[in-house]
């Protein structure tokens, strides 16, 4: 799935980035509205991991998700 399709249904996608993320708040998506590097870098924050394991995990997330994009 290309994540140009997850940015441009931010709102659908929400609920599941926070189901997958579950200690980013509501504030912390609506300030990542949908931009990957702006998601990278809060799950680092957050869930204390690096770069490399944040890019994982969103790849995970891209390929668990490819039936639901519109």
């Amino acid at each position: 799935m290309n994540w140009d399709i997850v940015a441009g249904n931010w709102k659908q996608f929400k609920g599941k980035v926070k189901e997958q993320w579950g200690k980013l708040t509501d504030d912390h998506l609506d300030t990542i509205a949908g931009k990957r590097d702006q998601l990278a870098g809060k799950i680092q924050e957050t869930y204390g991991v690096g770069k490399d394991e944040a890019e994982k995990q969103i790849k995970e997330f891209e390929e668990r998700h490819k039936k639901d994009a519109p």
